[in-house]
């Protein structure tokens, strides 16, 4: 079925769960309306109604959607409803800060393997995951049946590493290496590149 849904729309799908996550800690609110969400995220309440649409009728006219439902359909959706276990390649200052980081827990993964070539980091711990050889990836995921990894390396070490992860069993790959990674049509990779965004951000500022 996802295939035949344009990627924007599974694109827009973590950040109405965002949204409604946000709207059930407030704790006074039950139910919200496909215009709070619009105005929440400046999204036009008929593209966000468009866009569940796909996946099922989730709320009713007049009354909306309820908060707790609809963010258990979306988790469900995004198969979100259970723990991803993440392999993060590279413990450098970005890959330290990515192992270190609290957010990625509540939202449905933890980092669970950290590689790293460099033998002053190889054995030590990084939020309380132990930093392994990069030589022992493949027969580690490959155990483990390991399916997301991040990458956080240098460039010119990005497709060599994203090779390996393939060979692995790997399928989803975040990249923060400002590189276009060449893949199988069957895996799937999301680019991070501060650097890049930065530079078409000032495109609209004035000198």
């Amino acid at each position: 079925m996802t295939s035949e849904i344009p990627d924007v729309v599974i694109r827009r799908l973590p950040i109405y769960l965002q949204a409604l996550r946000r709207l059930g800690e407030q704790g006074h609110k039950t139910t919200t309306s496909s215009q709070e969400l619009g105005e929440m995220l400046g999204i036009s309440s008929a593209q966000i109604r468009k866009d569940l649409s796909h996946f099922g009728e989730f709320g009713k006219q007049g009354t909306g959607y309820h908060i707790n439902y609809l963010s258990e359909q979306l988790r469900r959706i995004l198969k979100l409803d259970q723990d991803w276990p993440v392999a993060l390649v590279g413990a450098g200052f970005l890959g330290h800060a990515l192992a270190s980081y609290g957010g990625f827990r509540p939202r449905g993964f933890y980092i669970r393997w950290i590689f790293d070539n460099d033998a002053a980091k190889i054995g030590s711990e990084i939020g309380g995951v132990r930093v392994q050889d990069v030589a022992e990836l493949e027969a580690t995921l490959v155990r483990e049946n390991a399916q997301l990894a991040i990458i956080a390396v240098p460039a010119p070490a990005a497709q060599e590493i994203a090779g390996k992860l393939i060979d692995a069993g790997v399928r989803a790959i975040l990249t923060y290496a400002p590189i276009t990674l060449t893949v199988p049509d069957h895996v799937h990779v999301q680019y991070s590149d501060p650097v890049a965004q930065l530079q078409r951000m000032t495109y609209y500022l004035e000198r």
